[in-house]
């Protein structure tokens, strides 16, 4: 659980991060627009997206791809990745004192 907890925290501590990078983009254009999924995910690394795009729409279900994927992507970086870490946070928080 220990290793749940710590992707949910980097995950969280993910989307804080891009959040104060849309802010500070829209402090200093004026205008905001924050980043999508799809975006950061082709600035950090475009070949992982095409290879994960062509693995799905070839041999998982094309159809998982055209109608969930891309809106998904199409998201808010910031959302995601903080509504994703505190999921993962919230499922695998610590319960009561263990019982021995």
């Amino acid at each position: 659980m220990i290793i749940w907890r710590i992707i949910g925290w980097i995950l969280f501590l993910a989307g804080l991060s891009v959040l104060a990078r849309d802010a500070l983009a829209w402090f200093d254009t004026k205008v905001w627009m924050p980043i999508a999924v799809g975006q950061l995910w082709y600035a950090l690394d475009r070949s992982s997206l095409n290879l994960v795009q062509a693995v799905i729409q070839r041999y998982v279900a094309s159809f998982l791809w055209d109608r969930i994927i891309i809106h998904i992507l199409l998201c808010w970086a910031f959302a995601v990745l903080i509504g994703l870490g505190a999921l993962i946070l919230l499922v695998a928080r610590q319960r009561g004192p263990r019982r021995v």
